[in-house]
């Protein structure tokens, strides 16, 4: 697995276990941090991990009212723990993230691959519509 493909699984399951649990701040270091020592033992380079936490966190109120736009039969509350952080690491890439470093097809992609790992049977489909119709949004403000 490739150190960027566990750098965001890392974040999402990180960032899933800190929503489930009320989104308290004091709280998400500690999980970062656990979650580092348990799924990337010997992780030699977390900034990527880090940058993707402290990005979504310092973006979540802009990424959710996206995420809302995109999918407004979908609550935000409604949507799956796993879909919704999966969703917030994609779209954090899609306008956050430098595009020469996470090119708009990578970014879908591997949200679409973390979806597949860790949500239901119909994530990877879901989440490839709502970033689909952001990524369709962004290329016609060009």
């Amino acid at each position: 697995m490739g150190s960027r493909h566990l750098s965001r699984s890392i974040a999402m399951q990180s960032l899933y276990e800190w929503d489930f649990s009320g989104k308290k701040q004091e709280t998400l270091k500690k999980i970062v941090e656990k979650n580092v020592k348990e799924f990337g033992p010997g992780m030699e380079n977390q900034d990527f991990v880090w940058q993707l936490i402290n990005g979504i966190v310092e973006h979540l109120p802009k990424i959710d009212k996206i995420i809302e736009k995109a999918a407004p039969e979908w609550p935000i509350n409604q949507i799956t723990v796993v879909d919704r952080n999966v969703l917030r690491i994609g779209l954090y890439e899609l306008m956050y993230e430098k595009k020469e470093e996470v090119p708009p097809k990578v970014a879908i992609n591997e949200a679409i691959e973390l979806a597949k790992t860790f949500g239901g049977e119909s994530s990877g489909k879901f989440i490839n519509g709502v970033l689909g119709t952001v990524y369709k949004q962004i290329q016609n403000e060009k």
